[in-house]
Parts: C-alpha cells; structure tokens; sequence
C-alpha cells in the first residue's frame, strides 16, 4: 500500500497544536516553486505576507501592494502546497473601510485558494474580524509592530505599551480571531500576550514565549538586503551562492566554456 498523503493543517490544528505545546512553523512564501520548497520542508503554515512588496517588488514598505497582487500571489502559492494551512495577508486599504468591505476582500483571498486570511490591528479591526468570522472566514489577527502603520509609528519599531497589546490581544480573541500574530515586543510581553489568550500565538521578534514563529522567506534564506532586524536569524547565505553562481556562468560564457557537447544537442 502507497503511504497516504499527509494531512493538511487546518485552522483546528492550530488549537490542537496549543493544547498539546506543539510549536508552529510558519514561513512566508510568494511563489509556486518556494511554497513547494516550504511544503518539502515541513512547516505548518505558508503565509502569503504583503511583505512582498519589499522583498519581491522593491518597496520600502509594503503599503503599496494591491489586492490584485495578493490574489495573484495566493494563486501561486496554492498550486504549490497541499498540506501547509495558507493564511494570505490583506493589504493596506483592503479592509479598514469597513467590516463589509473586509469580507469582500477576504472573499476573493479564499477564493484563490488561502485557508484563511490575516489583518492587522486590534481593538479598532475588531468589528472586521467579527464579520469575516460570522462569514466563516477563518482570521489570523496581528498586532505589536503592524507594518502597514509604519507612518504612524514612525518607522519600524518595538512597541511597549503593554497595556495598549494586552487589550488588543483580547479584542482580537473575543472577535473570533483563530490565531494573533505578535511582532515588534519585548519578549517577556510577547509570554504574556500569549498566557493571556487561549488562541495560538505567533512571535515575529516576540520571543520564544509564542506558540510558534514566522519569519521572511528572503529574510531566513539570507536573499535580502534591505532591513535586516534584530529578530531574524538567517538560516542560509543563499544571495552569496546564487551571486557567485550566476558569475560563473557569466565566466563561463564569455570565455566560450558553456555550453560544452554535454549541454548540446547532436
């Protein structure tokens, strides 16, 4: 008998994996060929990160990405992975309008094949998490360093005010949120965001207090080199490897050495 194919993470594996301690892995991926690698690998869940706009397009935020984009993206991404729970990102001005305007676009996300969709912000996306849930929309909640309010902010930074998270953490939770992303906090506030929740918690520069991590695919494979925060550990140098590969094939064209009669057809 051939092995049966593994089963797929679902939103109710996210709690299960709480209960039992079990640690979630989640990565980003934009692409049919990285959702396949992330699949090989064995993470939980693929998010489908606005982030895109800076480590695919070339932005210095990811505010000008478009719903368009993201359901292209998520297009690819679900060709490229059967098992991983995909969580695709809303982008900025897709969803603060209005709760209904939330559940359109989480609608066509789901459509393109995402298993559920992620907003960021707390208490003051509540009332959207609340109409995407009563539409049996599954949503991944974040909140701490949000990116799409980096003017707000003022640029990409830790945020403190534990009170502020705390009431956000809770918001987010009574709305129906399945999962809270927490990014940008110290990481004894990151412990206690998550003791304080019973949904599952996942730390981007939170601490290993979360009850799993997500990290940029171009971040943790060492392919960008753009902000480079404290939080990431590069797992990989793969721009140096790519860039000296692709120099010898440069090389090796120019000096008439590629293509040998083993790369020609006779």
């Amino acid at each position: 008998m051939p092995d049966s194919p593994p089963r797929p993470v679902t939103v109710p594996e996210f709690h299960r994996a709480r209960a039992a301690g079990r640690k979630l892995a989640v990565v980003t991926a934009y692409d049919f060929t990285s959702a396949q690698i992330a699949e090989a690998a064995g993470v939980d869940c693929i998010l489908v990160g606005d982030s895109l706009g800076m480590v695919v397009q070339g932005h210095p935020t990811s505010l000008p990405v478009s719903l368009a984009e993201m359901v292209y993206h998520t297009r690819m991404v679900a060709r490229g992975s059967k098992r991983a729970l995909i969580v695709a990102d809303l982008p900025f001005g897709s969803y603060q309008v209005s709760p209904g305007q939330a559940v359109r676009s989480s609608a066509k996300l789901l459509k393109a094949g995402a298993g559920a969709v992620k907003l960021e912000g707390g208490v003051r996306m509540a009332e959207a998490i609340a109409a995407c849930t009563r539409a049996d929309i599954p949503v991944m909640a974040h909140i701490g360093l949000t990116p799409q309010s980096v003017h707000r902010m003022g640029g990409f930074k830790v945020q403190r005010d534990a009170q502020a998270l705390l009431e956000d953490a809770r918001a987010v939770e009574q709305a129906g949120a399945f999962s809270l992303v927490v990014e940008g906090v110290p990481a004894e506030l990151g412990a206690k965001i998550t003791a304080t929740v019973s949904i599952p918690t996942i730390g981007i520069g939170a601490g290993p207090g979360c009850d799993g991590q997500v990290l940029v695919w171009h971040d943790l494979l060492g392919l960008y080199e753009g902000l480079r925060p404290k939080f990431v550990k590069r797992y990989a140098e793969l721009g140096a490897l790519a860039t000296a590969a692709l120099a010898e094939y440069c090389r090796e064209v120019r000096d008439g050495t590629f293509p040998t009669a083993e790369q020609s057809f006779q």
